[in-house]
């Protein structure tokens, strides 16, 4: 079977990596099966965005999950706890993990990630995480993509039994925003249409300042041009 009629999973958070992502599945060959996941996250506007970015990039069905990880808190993305804002890139501290880390969230949502491939047969999941320019998050390191992949092929039926070997498509991880921004635009994706921040407003409007928000203006400026998105306060 070629990639041309093999389906895979593709992690969807709506995004500019996952987005991006999805459209190097498609280009790929692959047939995506776009997953997205309602964790109880402030941002569920994300799910908006990764609504748009499936329907505009021709998934053939997109998954909304509901998971509760409010239930443990322990993140300001799941809990009360503010999320952290700069006035700049060079204010985050890469070298410590910051409070928008969701405990596990990445094995958790891989999890599903992989029941969902068992059940419409796919050997292919892919996932947007990045270990450049990103908030210094320990489910996002190729070594824990590597471990990650092993135990998929030890737990599953179709790995015990030798039908397929499980591949975990990580095609970002070496890649700058910047670079993953030209390669988004190479495939024709539409940045307008996706959502990054952490604490957007109530219509969706970014708010420029959260971790995330800086990574992606640094990507956009870096690449030479402006980012589309929408922001509560305009942005040069």
């Amino acid at each position: 079977m070629t990639s041309m009629s093999r389906p895979a999973i593709v992690l969807l958070s709506g995004g500019l990596d996952s987005t991006t992502v999805l459209a190097i599945a498609k280009d790929k060959g692959f047939t995506p099966y776009a997953l997205s996941f309602r964790y109880g996250q402030r941002h569920s506007v994300e799910l908006e965005a990764a609504a748009r970015v499936a329907a505009s990039l021709g998934a053939a069905d997109h998954k909304v999950a509901e998971i509760d990880l409010r239930l443990f808190g322990g993140s300001a993305l799941t809990s009360d706890v503010a999320v952290p804002k700069h006035d700049s890139v060079d204010d985050i501290d890469a070298d410590s993990i910051p409070v928008t880390y969701v405990p596990a969230r990445n094995t958790i949502f891989l999890s599903f990630a992989l029941a969902y491939a068992e059940v419409v047969g796919a050997s292919d999941i892919f996932t947007g995480v990045t270990a450049v320019d990103y908030s210094g998050y320990p489910d996002c390191r190729p070594e824990y993509m590597a471990a990650y992949e092993n135990m998929a092929n030890l737990a599953t039926k179709a790995g015990v039994e030798g039908q397929a070997r499980l591949t975990l498509h990580s095609p970002l991880i070496t890649m700058s925003k910047a670079d993953i921004i030209r390669e988004g635009l190479r495939l024709g994706v539409d940045y307008s249409i996706t959502s990054s921040c952490y604490d957007p407003d109530a219509e969706g409007a970014a708010c420029g300042r959260c971790d995330t928000c800086l990574l992606r203006l640094k990507g956009f400026s870096e690449a030479g041009m402006s980012d589309p998105a929408r922001y509560q306060i305009a942005r040069a």
